[in-house]
């Protein structure tokens, strides 16, 4: 249904744009700072699906009304923004937590349940509305409509944008847990490391408030 050439072409895009340090891989990174491997991968999957849900608005052409409008934007903008503060704060204020034990589990922390992690990297993902512009910018400019349905070619794009954003998040996860085993001989290192991540948690959802739209 799409050529391969304009799938080579897109896929080139994507993996230039998912490698970028933006919004998700400084989320995935502070999460792995925070509890480690397994809740940074868990958290990469779940901002995924969230882009998802932008994939599919952007395909039955929503997204064209949302990206056209600044009230909708705006929105978005700041329920994101202020999302990412909340789980900053909440970050910092718990930063102590587990640090009775041993460094060599303090490192580990307290943590989360699969479910809550994966339900706030979900909210962040939906609620990032740099994606949903983005997508709805970038996918037709891949469409063909002598090769089908324009919202059949971008849901399958978008697909493979989502699949190539697991891939690259979890390179990002990995990395960023590799370092925590750093932080196991000191206490106050682990301490300093969760609230370094919900520094960064928080510092996102300001930069999130303040962006412009075109940024």
């Amino acid at each position: 249904m799409i050529s391969t050439h304009a799938l080579a072409a897109f896929v080139a895009l994507a993996v230039v744009i998912i490698l970028l340090p933006g919004p998700s891989v400084l989320f995935i990174v502070s999460r792995a700072l925070q509890h480690g491997r397994s809740a940074a991968l868990m958290t990469a999957v779940g901002n995924t699906c969230g882009v998802f849900i932008h994939v599919v608005v952007v395909a039955i052409g929503i997204g064209a009304i949302v990206a056209a409008s600044a009230t909708a934007f705006l929105i978005l903008k700041i329920a994101g923004g202020g999302y990412l503060i909340l789980l900053g704060v909440q970050a910092i204020r718990h930063r102590r937590e587990g640090m009775d034990n041993a460094a060599a589990d303090a490192v580990v922390g307290v943590p989360l349940k699969t479910g809550a992690l994966w339900r706030e990297a979900f909210v962040v993902g939906v609620l990032n509305p740099k994606t949903i512009v983005f997508l709805a910018a970038v996918l037709p400019q891949f469409v063909d409509p002598a090769r089908g349905p324009a919202w059949a070619q971008m849901l399958v794009l978008g697909l493979v944008f989502n699949a190539l954003s697991v891939l690259l998040d979890s390179g990002y996860a990995l990395a960023a847990s590799g370092a925590r085993a750093w932080f196991a001989s000191s206490p106050t290192r682990v301490e300093r490391m969760k609230a370094t991540g919900g520094v960064m948690m928080a510092g996102l959802g300001v930069a999130l408030l303040v962006s412009r739209r075109a940024a």
